[in-house]
């Protein structure tokens, strides 16, 4: 390189020249790069752009995330997270600093589905998505089940073989939609809403498809069904895929089914199981009145051999006799009483006759007053020409004093 001053023949470059020449550069030789490191200073602004420095212990890139790329990503970005990422190097002119421009990720030492289905699960946990306590018991007789599903998978032709078989009064509305797939996820989320709009109302609503690898099922364990599910105002079963794999619809619905033939046998009532309840309830209920029935004849028997049953009129006749008893012995004392009371008033009488004012009158005496009433004791208390009168035993006479 030479390293003469510039003049006519050397003309110095310009910032946006020398800048150029390093871009095609950089980009030229590094078109297509894998590098691993550490996410720090992660941001992602309104636009869906993400932005973050990638880095090791002796160095660090900016990174970007495009938008389109970004979307395509099956985990979230965080800081501190661990990645193996594609790329290539591309300059930034106004800034003069090169970055890696990132178009696929993965997270180091874990899959990338693995890791969205942790993150996910840990935020929707949070949101108490999964709690137990919004779990609901199902119906014990359904008379509408909704199922959302493909209509042309096994999944709904093994559930109706299995409720045909277990109970013929339910009635199965299946609500179609994709089960796999780009977009499927909404397709479901919308199904499960519109099953809660039907009318007549559905009385359980199962959600699900037959086996898969975890990205056939990958739609199920996406944020919309998750919700659907969980907001669903019907009992909601989530029946997707075999006994190993557990999804996020699993844990958001009331109950868990293995497989659909499973969920149709949690649903549906066995008609030969109802039977046999009833055949046990009718043996039952016989049984029991058939003891109720013998005690009551044992104390029926047991009273009927009793005195006051087996001679009724023997109490009746011991009674009137005793009643009789009594009213003699009342009678006597009452005569008792009666001449006792008797004598006591006789002798109480001529007592009172003796100290009587009238039995001294019958001896020949009288009662003499003044005009003013006052018994005279004394010729004193008399004047020449007073009125006075006499009381006899027998009638008064009046008299003038001479």
């Amino acid at each position: 390189m030479s390293s003469m001053p510039p003049g006519p023949d050397h003309p110095a470059m310009s910032v946006a020249e020398l800048t150029a020449q390093i871009k095609g550069l950089v980009e030229e030789s590094f078109p297509s790069v894998w590098v691993t490191g550490e996410v720090s200073n992660f941001a992602r602004p309104a636009s869906g752009h993400c932005y973050f420095t990638l880095k090791d212990q002796h160095a660090q890139i900016r990174a970007v995330v495009w938008k389109g790329s970004a979307a395509r990503l099956k985990f979230d970005l965080t800081d501190g997270l661990e990645i193996v990422c594609h790329g290539r190097l591309d300059l930034y002119a106004p800034r003069g600093s090169y970055q890696l421009v990132i178009d696929q990720a993965q997270p180091q030492g874990v899959g990338s589905l693995e890791l969205a289905l942790r993150q996910l699960k840990e935020k929707l946990t949070a949101e108490g998505l999964f709690d137990a306590d919004r779990k609901r018991p199902l119906p014990s007789f359904p008379r509408r089940v909704g199922f959302v599903t493909s209509p042309t998978g096994a999944a709904i032709r093994d559930f109706l073989e299995v409720a045909r078989r277990r109970w013929s009064g339910t009635q199965v509305l299946v609500i179609p939609t994709r089960v796999q797939g780009d977009g499927a996820a909404e397709e479901i989320a919308a199904a499960v809403q519109l099953a809660n709009r039907v009318r007549p109302a559905l009385d359980v609503l199962v959600v699900g498809r037959g086996g898969g690898s975890i990205e056939d099922l990958w739609c199920f364990n996406e944020a919309p069904v998750v919700r659907a599910v969980a907001a669903s105002e019907i009992p909601t079963v989530s029946a997707v895929g075999h006994e190993i794999d557990v999804t996020l619809c699993d844990l958001a619905a009331d109950v868990r089914a293995f497989t659909p033939s499973e969920a149709a046998e949690r649903v549906i009532p066995s008609g030969d199981e109802f039977a046999g309840r009833v055949q046990t309830l009718h043996n039952r209920l016989h049984g029991t009145a058939r003891r109720a029935t013998q005690l009551r004849r044992q104390r029926l028997e047991a009273l009927a051999s009793r005195r006051p049953l087996a001679r009724p009129y023997s109490l009746i006749q011991d009674h009137s006799g005793r009643l009789d008893e009594l009213q003699l012995t009342a009678e006597r004392a009452v005569r008792r009483l009666t001449d006792q009371h008797r004598r006591l008033l006789d002798a109480a009488a001529g007592r009172l006759h003796s100290l009587s004012p009238l039995a001294v009158l019958s001896r020949g005496y009288s009662i003499t007053q003044d005009s003013k009433g006052r018994i005279v004791r004394d010729a004193a208390q008399l004047r020449p020409g007073e009125r006075v009168s006499l009381r006899f035993a027998e009638g008064e006479a009046s008299a003038t004093v001479d």
